[in-house]
């Protein structure tokens, strides 16, 4: 579980196929902190530290997360969003965020407002229930207020802090993100799609 404050970049060493798995070597300032089979949130995509060897570690994304999440994209040298997992007893500054991508989305406009940063994206219009005006919206890992919202687009503002310490950086029009929507929309909306809830308790 995150909660889509990004902690750090991570830099992309080197990337290698292997069968149907992209595997990345990814330096960063926690390194040393991590350890193997410890969860790790990469541009909102929760993968699992592998091996670690000086200030480097190893992921490996599957086809099944290649399919449905910009890591294909992912280029030598290239910056990533990284943030370890919540503890129980820390606040929880964005919000609940499982690192479980439900789509990409595409950056179609960006612009420097003198003291912030206005992004718009574009996403699958399949998904407009599950973002709402005001609403929170993890891009590439960062938790975000969602405005301008549309059935197939809406906006985010960057304050100065998350564009110098992210990736959103180096986001630019026709770009690829990671969306993950709020996990407790999801759930009313489903219940919402069976149309009658049971309360199992109520029955036992």
């Amino acid at each position: 579980m995150f909660t889509g404050i990004v902690e750090t970049t991570g830099t992309i060493k080197r990337l290698k196929s292997e069968g149907t798995n992209l595997v990345a070597w990814i330096d960063s300032s926690i390194t040393a902190e991590l350890k193997p089979d410890q969860s790790l949130s990469h541009d909102g995509v929760c993968l699992t530290v592998e091996s670690i060897e000086n200030n480097t570690y190893r992921v490996s994304a599957i086809a099944e997360t290649l399919a449905k999440t910009a890591l294909g994209s992912w280029k030598t040298g290239g910056k990533v969003n990284l943030e370890r997992a919540m503890k129980m007893n820390d606040r929880l500054d964005g919000h609940i965020v499982q690192g479980h991508v439900d789509t990409t989305a595409t950056c179609v406009y960006r612009e420097n407002k003198s003291g912030s940063w206005l992004y718009s994206f574009a996403f699958p219009s399949k998904f407009a229930a599950y973002i709402i005006e005001k609403g929170s919206i993890c891009v590439n890992g960062i938790s975000l207020t969602a405005f301008d919202v549309s059935t197939d687009r809406f906006s985010v503002a960057i304050i100065p802090y998350t564009f110098e310490h992210t990736g959103i950086k180096d986001i630019q029009p026709g770009m690829k993100v990671n969306l993950e929507f709020d996990m407790v929309g999801k759930y009313i909306l489903r219940s919402q799609e069976l149309k009658t809830f049971t309360n199992p308790i109520s029955q036992i």
